[in-house]
């Protein structure tokens, strides 16, 4: 397989016009070590966003801090684990002590391919935990700082998985279709000047992409670029993976004043799987 993630240049970053979007204004990004969550984070600093990114990986997260800096952007990073209240507390805490918060990107999320009578209910408890219940915890923990700031937008990364549900993915399905209801529980509650919304994607240029390549090939009895072009590709009408900065930029446009009637709603890029599923 020769399909990596790609590298993000400026000029593949959407750069919008807000009143909003300024060094004062901190967005938080979970996930922002890698992948979507990465891509998020330099397109949300590109935009003069003081970007507050959540990885347990220090590593990574610090790598995304030095790829903003170099594209002309802020991010600062801070280690949380999504599994920890305490952690999830002091992230919020030391955003806030940045500008105003406004922006909450809910990415952070993890994979694991079985069907329901062999998946293990750890893993099941993990991935609702990460997925699930952090951004229900952090939703809860900046609505009050967004309201202090006048407005504010709350953006899930769903899925297809959050309209349609494949083979062997119960855990990861279950949480996508929660991440929409959390997006319009917000919404309900906003008074339309606090914003919930979700992103759906295909599938994605991301290492959480890519990883469960071979695992499918073995469950399902074909070659791993089988798996690409038949079961991830195979009802999309563009036949190729999105990269991560097309799913940022989404982000980007999700938090912009052009977004101001989309509560609740939901983003969907998927290339038309949805709709000819």
């Amino acid at each position: 397989m020769d399909i990596k993630e790609p590298v993000i240049t400026q000029d593949q970053i959407i750069i919008l016009k807000d009143d909003n979007f300024t060094p004062d204004t901190v967005c938080i990004v979970t996930g922002a070590g890698s992948g979507i969550g990465r891509a998020t984070a330099i397109a949300a600093a590109a935009n003069h966003l003081t970007v507050v990114g959540l990885d347990y990986n220090e590593q990574t997260g610090q790598e995304t801090q030095r790829l903003c800096e170099g594209l002309g952007g802020r991010m600062v990073f801070i280690p949380c684990d999504l599994t920890e209240d305490v952690q999830m507390d002091r992230a919020v805490a030391e955003a806030a002590k940045l500008g105003q918060v406004r922006y909450l990107a809910n990415i952070a999320g993890i994979q694991h391919v079985d069907p329901i009578e062999d998946f293990p209910v750890k893993t099941f408890d993990l991935m609702q935990r990460l997925m699930v219940r952090a951004p229900f915890y952090l939703s809860g923990k900046v609505i009050p700082l967004m309201r202090q700031a006048g407005s504010g937008a709350v953006g899930n990364m769903a899925s297809i998985h959050a309209h349609i549900c494949t083979l062997n993915k119960s855990s990861y399905n279950i949480a996508k279709f929660a991440l929409r209801g959390l997006a319009k529980s917000i919404s309900a509650e906003g008074q339309g000047k606090i914003r919930g919304f979700t992103i759906s994607t295909g599938f994605v240029k991301t290492a959480l992409a890519l990883g469960q390549i071979p695992s499918q090939a073995r469950q399902r009895g074909i070659t791993e670029e089988e798996v690409v072009t038949d079961v991830m590709m195979g009802s999309s009408r563009v036949k190729e993976m999105m990269s991560p900065v097309e799913v940022g930029n989404l982000f980007v446009l999700g938090f912009s004043r052009f977004s101001r009637y989309l509560l609740g709603g939901d983003l969907l890029f998927d290339g038309g799987i949805v709709s000819t599923y």
